[in-house]
């Protein structure tokens, strides 16, 4: 017996049921999908932003008789591996100031920060990071590292070795008043054979001229002030020496390094290492940053 025909208006119902269904179903997966999407693209965004977060910001702090230009061939290659670099000016006039502008500068710095000085930027360092948690690492580039008490002169008359206590001062630096100084007191420009014998040893003489011609005069208070309670005591320290240093020698530079507990590294560099030297110098940094990020 045939079955009678459904009614029209039922097979077009059970057609638009069938096509909510699959509807429904195209929805379900285009939504899981997304999920999916979503999900993994958050998380490719957050491992991202801990890569980058993880990088510490890198500041660099010259010497006496130094300016923070000195600094401009290893921050290209500090910056060509994705670091933010900060390389303010040292003003070289009291050491508990210098530390201070320093130590304010750290203050504005989020996250992580690896913390420079060449030469007496050393001692700068030393007492500007003292008692800040964001500073993870100290590197020590042909520089001081005190301990409390001791001065950047002092240190350097240690032992035997340095071109700028070869003589009465008088050969050695050009002393010039400034407003404001107090009895006894001047800015003392190191004159230019002295200069070149001492700190540009291992650069081309044109080069090292132009460099005397623009050094960073120190106040010599400044050069003789007593450091406060050193930073390298609670913090991880590197330090690069350099082994033909007139300015600093290389003996003075060990000792302060190993009584620091320093993870050391030796390069044949004269003081101005960082222009004459910038990839190990750039390679000493990195290896602090990178430390502070593993």
């Amino acid at each position: 017996m045939n079955q009678p025909d459904k009614p029209a208006s039922t097979a077009n119902a059970m057609g638009v049921h069938l096509s909510k269904v699959k509807l429904a179903a195209i929805v379900t997966a285009v939504g899981a999908t997304a999920l999916v999407l979503v999900t993994l693209a958050g998380r490719s965004t957050a491992a991202t932003a801990r890569t980058t977060q993880a990088k510490p910001t890198v500041v660099l702090v010259n010497g006496a008789w130094a300016n923070n230009a000195s600094w401009s061939r290893v921050i290209k290659r500090l910056q060509n591996d994705d670091y933010t670099v900060v390389a303010p000016p040292n003003p070289l006039q009291r050491l508990t100031g210098d530390a201070e502008t320093i130590a304010d500068l750290l203050q504005t710095i989020p996250g992580p920060i690896v913390l420079v000085g060449h030469s007496y930027g050393g001692m700068v360092i030393s007492n500007a990071a003292t008692g800040n948690p964001n500073v993870k690492a100290l590197v020590y580039i042909n520089a001081f590292i005190p301990d409390q008490g001791e001065s950047a002169l002092g240190l350097d008359s240690s032992q035997p070795g340095s071109v700028l206590g070869a003589g009465p001062p008088n050969t050695v630096f050009n002393f010039v008043p400034f407003p404001g100084a107090a009895p006894g007191d001047a800015l003392l420009y190191v004159k230019p054979s002295v200069f070149l014998k001492g700190f540009a040893n291992d650069l081309p003489a044109k080069e090292g001229a132009v460099l005397e011609a623009t050094q960073g005069p120190a106040v010599f208070s400044a050069l003789t002030a007593p450091s406060g309670p050193p930073a390298w005591k609670t913090i991880p320290s590197w330090d690069l020496v350099g082994t033909i240093d007139n300015a600093i020698p290389s003996s003075i530079q060990l000792f302060m390094a190993n009584r620091a507990h320093a993870h050391i590294t030796e390069v044949k560099a004269g003081h101005l290492s960082m222009i004459s030297q910038p990839d190990a110098v750039a390679k000493v940094i990195l290896e602090a940053a990178k430390s502070v990020a593993g």
